[in-house]
């Protein structure tokens, strides 16, 4: 069933259909193990980095929900499911169990570093086919950019 018809060409829509899945996927699963390491931080800056964390949470949720949003707006049915969130993603797996803060700080730099590398090939294969999404995933690898660099700070 394809409810919503899209402006774009059948080529351009699947590359645009990827780009948007492929970020959807590692959005959800960034909240996914910010919220992990969130749970299981322990030390001495334990509060500013699970504050820290929840601020990624949001930010991720927030994201996944734009980009849910402007796929299902070009007629792609965008899937968050677990198992797809779990065989589609850039982030490594997270240990289980407590997390020290540095430990939990290393962490997020890895996973938002991942995320990020593949948000700017995002970027890029986006821009012919549809300015009006690369331009989301421009602004949400800009902010993604700035809890990379906060959390980088933290062990400087």
């Amino acid at each position: 069933m394809n409810v919503v018809k899209s402006p774009l060409s059948d080529t351009d829509l699947k590359t645009v259909a990827d780009a948007l899945q492929g970020a959807l996927v590692d959005l959800v699963d960034l909240a996914l193990v910010a919220k992990q390491v969130h749970w299981n931080v322990v030390g001495p800056r334990f509060r500013s980095v699970h504050l820290q964390l929840d601020e990624v949470v949001d930010s991720a949720r927030t994201h996944s929900d734009t980009v849910a949003e402007r796929a299902s707006a070009l007629g792609v049915s965008p899937d968050g499911r677990a198992s797809t969130v779990a065989s589609g993603s850039g982030i490594g797996e997270v240990a289980g169990g407590w997390v020290r803060d540095e430990d939990a700080v290393r962490v997020l730099v890895g996973a938002l570093g991942a995320v990020i590398t593949r948000m700017r090939d995002r970027v890029t294969a986006t821009e012919q086919p549809d300015p009006v999404s690369q331009d989301i995933l421009i602004a949400i690898t800009a902010d993604l950019e700035k809890h990379h660099w906060m959390f980088q700070a933290e062990n400087g």
